[in-house]
């Protein structure tokens, strides 16, 4: 009776599978829409009007090589799938950094036009079998023909020939060996290795990869594998009409990293995105003309993400000056990489410090010290102005953003404490926890603007992270709402009382006055901003970070390829606070002042001359004691500092 069962179970699963005979019938795509929040149309996904069929016939030898080389070496051996494949991908993806798919050249043809993205055993088995029964109705020619014309390679392109002439401008009949190597690599996954994406290093990553791979089986020599490999490839910019490129590009590969690129392409997606039109002109149009103005002080590029810190919803991003500037490389999200912040990481130390029992209103020394390690060198921190201050408070070393204080901090609280509180606040990138040391105060470990916005974001909300997204709804075209891709985690990262302290010593413009005067571009007069800067090691990033309750914005200017900027580049005055003035002004100029107000937890008494903030039960019992203040003393910096 049990095996009658198990016969007719799967006899309905295979009834149910799609006949692979439909590969070579004509499909209906829907195009895809991105909204901005208001409506308004910011780029179309299509499919059919960028496929450009080519026959087999047409595709140069090396060209196909190339895709078989990296994609199915056993293809003309196997009979639609490859158990040998599946485990050696399996093993090379848990021991190296580099993805290898398992799936053959028909799995990923029926995948394409046959199947859903989801990612389950059944939908592999079901993968497997119409691979099994392709192979029995179609020959491998065929199969590789209906490959090349079917696959996605990135953007609007389906199909080699469509590529060929997105990415070069010609057609596949005409590329060189290593423009082919590119094509090659790119259905693996588009979004992640397209030249016109985020990260377009990887482009020559993964060309280089597949170029190995066919010198490694023999399609072409050591020789020519070097020769391609030096060749300057040159992309044709892309001309697609689209507003906010950088977010809309965004968009798109968390839409495909979700549903699929074919879902993307065909699927009739209607999204309606949280980008405000107003705030992504004004950010897009500070960013570009200050980095104009500021090219003479070898600023290359800037970047600035806007947010609803309440919400976590992205309101503008801007990835670079101009994305279609190719030859400064304007497609790459700065948003998205990975940069050292500098001062700006403060935030989370102090919140950590707060956490561990220091208080606003603590007394920390600013006064030299010298760290020693076993078997590492000395490391004696200094300060941006080269003076040590004498004893300060806290609030005074945050809002003034000395260095020597933020060290002795951390080094009362431990690293992994810092690293601990980073990673509730939204900070995804310090996995590696054994390289940090005591220099992670100052920006040591690389992070986001995208984490970042979140880390600032935990504080502008009392003390809650929110995930940031891009998504308000998503539909098809038939109005049925679809999953959203970001989930709504919330994460309540550090306490209200915690969080108000550290907002109150941020908009705190008496306290950080002796480092940046009384009317620095931190300062937007009429209203209550808390921000703060910082500046990487030899001036290579420079960030401004501020909020309401209401809106984040986060500045970046530098280089892209790390080069440092001009010394005279002066964090507060210039760089990226010009620019984070300007955004956050016109954002709140019709706006009315928002306070940061204190929770119940929250009391206030007389300490050092002004009425302090403290945590309830963390207050002097006795009342602040008289402290003389140090004059500062000059002394010779050791290293580039930061603030």
């Amino acid at each position: 009776m049990a095996t009658a069962f198990t016969f007719y179970q799967f006899n309905n699963f295979i009834k149910a599978l799609p006949n692979p005979k439909v590969l070579t019938q004509k499909d209906s795509p829907t195009t895809s829409k991105i909204y901005d929040r208001n409506g308004n149309l910011l780029y179309e996904i299509y499919e059919e009007e960028n496929r450009t069929p080519i026959a087999l016939a047409d595709v140069p030898k090396f060209v196909r090589d190339a895709t078989i080389a990296i994609e199915d070496s056993d293809f003309y051996n196997h009979k639609g799938y490859s158990p040998k494949g599946i485990i050696r991908a399996t093993i090379h993806n848990l021991t190296q950094d580099t993805l290898e798919g398992g799936s053959t050249i028909t799995q990923q043809l029926i995948r394409s036009a046959l199947l859903t993205p989801e990612k389950t055993l059944k939908r592999k088995i079901e993968e497997i079998l119409l691979a099994a029964w392709a192979e029995k109705i179609y020959s491998k020619e065929q199969i590789l023909e209906m490959y090349f014309n079917q696959v996605p390679y990135g953007g609007t392109s389906w199909g080699i020939e469509a590529a060929a002439q997105t990415y070069f401008g010609k057609s596949v009949k005409e590329l060189t060996l290593a423009q082919a190597a590119v094509l090659a690599g790119l259905p693996a996954a588009p979004s992640r290795y397209s030249p016109f994406g985020a990260s377009p290093e990887l482009t020559k990553k993964r060309q280089e990869e597949v170029l190995d791979r066919m010198a490694y089986l023999g399609y072409i020599s050591s020789d020519e594998r070097d020769k391609a490999k030096s060749e300057v490839v040159n992309f044709k910019p892309p001309r697609t009409a689209i507003t906010a490129p950088h977010f809309v590009m965004y968009v798109k590969t968390l839409l495909e990293q979700f549903y699929g690129p074919q879902i993307v392409a065909k699927g009739g997606l209607r999204v309606t995105t949280t980008l405000d039109p107003d705030i992504q002109q004004i950010a897009q149009q500070a960013v570009s003309q200050e980095v104009e103005n500021l090219r003479k002080l070898s600023v290359g590029n800037g970047a600035a993400l806007v947010t609803n810190p309440q919400t976590g919803e992205i309101l503008a991003m801007v990835g670079s000056t101009d994305y279609f500037d190719m030859n400064r490389q304007g497609n790459v999200n700065i948003t998205l990489a990975l940069r050292q912040p500098g001062s700006s990481i403060k935030a989370v130390t102090y919140a950590a410090a707060l956490k561990s029992g220091f208080t606003a209103a603590s007394i920390i020394n600013d006064t030299p010290v010298i760290y020693k390690t076993v078997g590492q060198l000395s490391y004696s921190p200094v300060n941006y102005d080269g003076k040590y201050h004498g004893a300060v408070t806290l609030r005074t070393a945050f809002a003034s953003s000395y260095n020597i204080p933020a060290v002795k901090v951390l080094d009362r609280i431990g690293v992994k404490t810092m690293i601990d509180q980073g990673k509730l606040m939204g900070i995804t990138s310090w996995n590696d926890e054994g390289r940090f040391g005591l220099s992670l105060t100052l920006g040591g470990g690389e992070v986001t603007m995208l984490d970042m916005a979140k880390v600032y974001g935990t504080l502008a909300s009392g003390g809650t992270k929110h995930e940031l997204t891009p998504f308000l709804k998503i539909t098809n075209y038939k109005g049925e709402t679809l999953p959203n891709p970001i989930g709504n985690e919330v994460v309540k990262a550090t306490t209200p009382e915690i969080a108000f302290i550290i907002s109150n010593i941020l908009a705190d413009n008496s306290a950080r006055s002796l480092a940046f005067g009384t009317n620095s571009s931190l300062v937007i007069p009429g209203k209550t901003v808390s921000v703060k800067t910082g500046t990487s090691d030899n001036k290579r990033d420079n960030w401004t970070i501020g909020y309401t309750p209401d809106f984040l914005t986060a500045v970046w200017v530098g280089n892209n390829d790390n080069t440092p900027m001009n010394p005279q580049l002066t964090s507060g005055v210039t760089g990226a606070a010009p620019i984070w003035n300007e955004i956050m002004s016109k954002i709140l100029t019709d706006k009315p002042d928002k306070i940061f107000s204190p929770p119940p937890g929250i009391i206030m008494m007389p300490c050092y001359g002004r009425l302090e903030y403290f945590i309830r039960g963390t207050e002097p019992k006795t009342g602040c004691p008289t402290i003389k203040l140090a004059p500062s003393v000059s002394v010779a910096p050791t290293q580039t500092t930061d603030r």
